[in-house]
């Protein structure tokens, strides 16, 4: 997913377990198998997605302001998948059984 032209953002989100923030972003499967990193637009919506997965058991998450154009350029450079979340989205975080060693 593209960012809609003519809208400008200039810093976006992305969650990371608390305490492991350089071994990677949080993401999610789609219905292919495919890992897909969210980049909220809000930090609100990004904090309250965090919450969500904390009360999932869920590690505790810190919520990670980034250059969306950064972001996306590194994400289509290495082919991972990602998705916008704007302040009109609604994600609800997927009740999968997770693993955190």
């Amino acid at each position: 997913m593209k960012l809609v032209k003519n809208q400008k953002v200039t810093k976006m989100y992305i969650l990371t377990v608390y305490g492991k923030e350089s071994e990677g972003a949080y993401s999610v499967e789609d219905d292919n198998g495919e890992q897909v990193l969210y980049l909220f637009e809000e930090e609100d919506d990004a904090c309250r997605y965090a919450m969500l997965l904390e009360e999932m058991d869920y590690p505790d998450m810190h919520v990670i302001e980034v250059e969306p154009d950064m972001m996306i350029g590194v994400c289509e450079t290495h082919g991972h998948d990602y998705i916008v979340i704007t302040k009109n989205d609604i994600v609800i975080p997927p009740n999968t059984e997770h693993d955190f060693i």
